[in-house]
């Protein structure tokens, strides 16, 4: 029996969280999505909880505090997750962002799009047609 796949989704905007969580379920009920708001909130979860061991991080890169790519730098500090593909999931559609962050170790690049059922396929593509880490 598989393991249930568990995604992170570290996002300040609450909306984008919401989508994003409604298009995992339809992608596969038995998805699991934790959010965190920000890099900090994200950060200490992933250092301090030892059995928090997500399949998936979604990583916003235009959030307050930390920006993303910095956070991308940090989350690829701690040693445990290190398996765990980050993917970006930006409005930013920017070849220069695309670049920078898989230079940074980002395995993926998800510009948000504007209808839920094209963010479902979107992750049903990433989710279902990869292995699992």
């Amino acid at each position: 029996m598989n393991e249930p796949v568990t995604c992170f989704l570290i996002d300040d905007d609450e909306d984008d969280q919401e989508l994003f969580t409604l298009a995992l379920k339809k992608v596969d009920p038995s998805l699991t999505c934790v959010v965190a708001d920000d890099c900090g909130e994200a950060l200490k979860k992933l250092r301090q909880e030892e059995n928090f061991w997500p399949q998936y991080i979604f990583l916003d890169l235009n959030m307050p505090r930390m920006h993303g790519k910095q956070c991308l730098i940090e989350l690829k500090k701690i040693a445990r997750i290190k398996h765990i593909p980050i993917i970006i999931y930006s409005t930013s559609s920017e070849p220069k962002d695309i670049q920078e962050t898989k230079a940074l170790g980002a395995a993926d690049f998800l510009t948000k799009p504007p209808l839920i059922s094209t963010l479902t396929a979107r992750l049903a593509n990433l989710l279902l047609n990869r292995p699992m880490a």
